[in-house]
């Protein structure tokens, strides 16, 4: 929208100073001006619309009080004596100025596309006419601006998506009519001050981000408020939600969380590479190993796979996935058709299920890894395993959706436009599965009553469907709505949209692989800590599974679920 509204401003110019008797038509530059600042973030009043407009005063008033009589302007009070409004476009307008933006590009297309630029204008018309009859609208301010002493105050954790939203965070104080303080930590360190928040009399903050594998834990230690406590839930269409996203934020049933990110781990990789060695993508991990042996090539300085392999919380997020890639979960959960049943483990006891024989199987798995890694594997983490993939140094590697931007969004990448975004492939008689990771954005349950109205409102701005699209927009990967994965605009902007819809509709988006106990943190450290022992040759396969199904045990026995 903003890009079509740039050339017909710009086409406007050319027009008045081309033809000398040429009229300004002041609704059309008010338009104009009233979209671009809520585009941009900016505070329009009426004195700056007027000015807009090129034409008198006192006619750009009678202007500006038509466009508001026939319901293309809201006005919303600016101070508490509602005598100074701010101007913004009702969604009246932005609906009409969304087909004007298909309508004046499809006229361009077939004026001045044809063989210059070698599209079928006929075929782009009609997709292009589809598409924006299912395209979500840009935000749209509340009719009542959020007052709430202090602004809205925001606990996130520092990735990709977090910090696109803090990029725009003007945009969404104009929505919301107050400010935003949005502090960004690590994972560790974000737990932890989520913890010590709650050990405060009241909140400091209104809204935090919390990790999926953290809800049981978060619900059960009365960190988070229950979202059905505080609103009515279904102002959040709940049926929007990819189905594991929004079933990962349920402890005991209730919901105490919205998706914000829903970011599987998937698999990426170089389709140009393996169409030059004539490689299948790998549907299975044996058929993953043949193909990172083909590519390992260290003299040359080219490495078949990177993972999450450092020490600690990183391997240990690594164990739990790849043990559900042969089949089995870290717990004894009940199967169920699809995977295994997460919905009761808030009432019911259950045991680590690590000392198994699946789980022989991934810790020898991820030994065969290590022989196709890069030197520095044993301290790779999060961003460390995608950035030499980014740089063309790794054919394949397992990271979340919300990681691509590092190649995505870099031309020179020779990765950019050449990867391939597969469900981490089987181990033997397993079926594929994409584990689902991301950040639900709950209200704490210290926060002040008088200010869990304003909290309420920013959480279902922050987590909408218009929210999610400006993410994606603006660099973003990960993506929690059916709706927005839908929108043509997101599927233009990464294949990775269209690829996790298909395995979310096929069932392989799955979060059992982290099931969110409250004991799981501990277990993840656990495994981080045993497995790199064995990966460092320390320990053996069988023994790292025995050791850490010992030191399993003592948790869950200390905390009475075993």
């Amino acid at each position: 929208m903003l890009q079509i509204l740039s050339f017909l401003d710009d086409f406007g110019n050319e027009l008045e100073d081309t033809i000398e008797l040429f009229a300004p038509n002041p609704y059309f530059r008010m338009a104009l001006h009233l979209i671009r600042g809520h585009l941009d973030g900016r505070i329009v009043t009426p004195t700056s619309l007027i000015g807009a407009s090129r034409v008198p005063y006192a006619t750009g008033t009678r202007r500006l009080r038509d466009m508001i009589e026939a319901e293309l302007i809201e006005q919303r009070p600016r101070t508490a004596s509602g005598k100074s409004f701010s101007l913004h476009p009702s969604e009246k307008l932005m609906e009409q100025w969304m087909q004007l933006s298909g309508r004046v590009r499809r006229l361009s297309e077939a004026q001045f596309g044809g063989a210059e630029t070698g599209r079928d204008t006929q075929d782009y018309y009609f997709s292009a006419s589809y598409m924006a009859a299912q395209s979500i609208p840009p935000l749209q301010v509340l009719a009542e601006p959020i007052k709430v002493a202090g602004g809205v105050r925001v606990l996130v954790h520092g990735d990709p998506t977090f910090m696109v939203m803090d990029n725009l965070k003007r945009q969404f104080e104009q929505v919301i009519g107050t400010d935003i303080h949005q502090r960004a930590f690590s994972i560790d360190r974000l737990r932890d001050e989520a913890r010590r928040n709650a050990l405060r009399k009241t909140s400091r903050y209104d809204i935090i981000a919390v990790d999926l594998p953290w809800v049981g834990e978060f619900a059960s230690e009365n960190v988070l408020m229950p979202l059905d406590q505080a609103m009515d839930i279904a102002r959040l269409d709940p049926a929007d939600f990819h189905t594991a996203g929004w079933k990962a934020a349920h402890w005991g049933g209730r919901p105490y969380g919205v998706p914000a990110q829903t970011t599987p781990e998937l698999l990426f990789y170089r389709k140009d590479l393996f169409a030059k060695e004539g490689l299948e993508p790998p549907a299975t991990t044996d058929a993953l190993l043949k193909a990172a042996a083909a590519f390992h090539d260290p003299l040359k300085g080219r490495y078949g796979i990177a993972w999450n392999a450092a020490r600690g919380t990183a391997l240990g997020h690594t164990v739990l996935m790849t043990m559900a890639d042969f089949g089995q979960p870290v717990l004894d959960l009940r199967e169920i058709a699809g995977g295994y049943d997460i919905d009761d483990l808030a009432s019911r006891r259950y045991r680590p299920t690590i000392d198994t024989e699946a789980g022989l199987r991934a810790a020898e798995y991820l030994l065969e890894l290590l022989r196709y890694s890069p030197p520095d594997i044993l301290s790779m983490s999060w961003y460390e395993r995608v950035r030499p993939y980014a740089q063309g140094r790794i054919a394949m590697a397992y990271g979340y959706t919300l990681l691509a931007p590092y190649f995505e969004s870099d031309e020179t990448s020779p990765a950019f436009g050449t990867t391939g975004y597969l469900p981490h492939p089987a181990g033997p008689g397993a079926s594929p599965v994409a584990p689902v990771g991301g950040y639900v954005m709950g209200i704490p349950a210290n926060l002040p009553a008088d200010r869990l109205r304003a909290a309420v409102e920013a959480l279902c701005v922050f987590t909408s469907p218009e929210a999610q699209k400006m993410y994606v927009q603006n660099g973003s990967r990960t993506n929690p709505r059916y709706s927005v994965g839908a929108d043509p605009e997101v599927r233009r902007a990464s294949g990775i949209f269209e690829a996790v819809d298909g395995m979310s509709w096929r069932d392989e988006l799955q979060f059992w692989p982290r099931p969110p106990v409250p004991e799981i943190n501990q277990i993840i450290q656990i495994c981080g800590e045993e497995f790199h022992d064995m990966l460092r040759g320390i320990q053996s396969p069988r023994e790292a599974i025995r050791q850490a199904q010992t030191r399993a045990e003592v948790v869950f026995t200390e905390n009475g679920s075993a």
